[in-house]
């Protein structure tokens, strides 16, 4: 685009510079604790265990968890979660708890399970025309494992095991006085909130255990950036409940996203104070091979569930999923709207020129047969 002087001996051309367009880039801040919450459903969910993921390095320095994927699957009695994130920042060390409602083992796990779960679950792209012109059609347009020993005994904490699992420090824990659990984390290195104990009670009170992760020691002083190593973990699971609790403790808005594998279509029970879940997709697994077909094997309908979270301190429970009313399919559409065109012009154009040239043609008409009739030429004359 060029703007013209047409005065003047010399005709100047001035680029103007598109508008600007802001990118929107949703950042999760995480206060403290990397709160992924683990699972019992009949089904299997996905990205976010807990919608609210914090991270506390060392130093007072930053980590931003850029994106928090999480796979679960339950059979009935034992259930699956995958656990996934990306992270960016200038820290090196970085810890999260996820509480478990039995004794888990924790593995790696293929981290081209969320792939395959993205192309699974993502929206048809269609494109669809409309006839007048809308905002940027012209004319409107407007711009546009190793065991690793363990710590010594700690009055109200058990541990189970430690292990390390490529660069993280795995411990599975026991624990009967959350304040007890609280000072075992931080004195053991795993960076957690100040409000972790009270945030801990209900689970303490159901005699859950926990599973903590931090990046371990020596592991390299390079700043984490990328995505970490998945985690599997597997544990009994009697009912399907998917805990958030620890998402409270998040200070900015958080979003869940829930991929549940199940024998059927699940469902949220409720909204547990965020906004009303949405499933975004319904379906069965289609995939013969690979890391989704083995997960989905005996549980081959997948549920893609997301909600937002605007106020964190407002979750309330622990989400609890049950089996939907029918098994029926949801898929997103997203649609691409284009303006109508013939031979490369708008068709509305089309249509008002040509009714523009009608009703001129309308118009002209009578006079036009009047001149060409000699009677009534000559009426007229008469008549003057």
């Amino acid at each position: 685009m060029a703007a013209r002087f047409p005065h003047g001996p010399a005709r100047a051309r001035v680029p103007v510079p598109p508008r600007p367009r802001a990118a929107r880039s949703r950042a999760r801040a995480l206060a403290v604790v990397c709160v992924l919450l683990a699972v019992q459903l009949g089904s299997l969910l996905a990205p976010a265990w807990a919608c609210g993921c914090g991270v506390v390095p060392e130093g007072g320095r930053v980590v931003t968890v850029a994106r928090e994927e999480s796979a679960v699957r339950w059979d009935g009695r034992e259930e699956q979660i995958v656990m996934s994130l990306t992270v960016a920042g200038d820290a090196s060390r970085a810890a999260w708890v996820v509480p478990v409602p039995h004794r888990a083992t924790v593995g790696p796990a293929d981290p081209a399970l969320f792939t395959r779960l993205a192309a699974a679950t993502a929206p048809v792209r269609r494109t669809r025309h409309h006839f007048w012109p809308r905002d940027d059609d012209w004319p409107l347009v407007t711009g546009g494992a190793r065991s690793v020993p363990g710590p010594p005994p700690f009055p109200g904490v058990g541990v189970v095991g430690r292990q390390r699992l490529g660069v993280l420090d795995v411990a599975r824990l026991t624990a009967t006085d959350p304040a007890a659990l609280e000072r075992w984390l931080a004195r053991n290195g795993f960076a957690l909130p100040p409000r972790l104990a009270a945030a801990l009670e209900p689970y303490v009170a159901r005699r859950w255990e926990y599973v903590a992760v931090r990046v371990a020691p020596g592991a390299g002083a390079a700043p984490l950036r990328g995505t970490l190593d998945p985690l599997r973990l597997v544990f009994r699971s009697a009912r399907p409940v998917y805990p958030m609790r620890l998402s409270r403790l998040a200070r900015e808005p958080q979003s869940l996203a829930l991929y549940v594998l199940a024998a059927h279509r699940m469902e949220p029970v409720s909204a547990i104070g965020g906004e009303r879940p949405r499933t975004t997709f319904a379906g069965r697994v289609t995939d013969r091979s690979g890391p989704l077909a083995e997960l989905a094997r005996g549980t081959p309908y997948l549920t893609a569930v997301h909600q937002e979270f605007p106020s964190p301190a407002s979750i309330d429970d622990d989400h609890v999923l049950r089996g939907a009313a029918a098994d029926t399919p949801v898929r997103q559409v997203v649609y691409e709207d284009r303006l109508r065109t013939l031979a490369g012009l708008p068709a509305w154009l089309l249509a008002l020129g040509g009714a523009l040239l009608l009703a001129l043609a309308a118009a002209a008409g009578p006079a036009l047969r009047r001149a060409r009739d000699p009677a009534a030429r000559t009426s007229v004359s008469i008549a003057s």
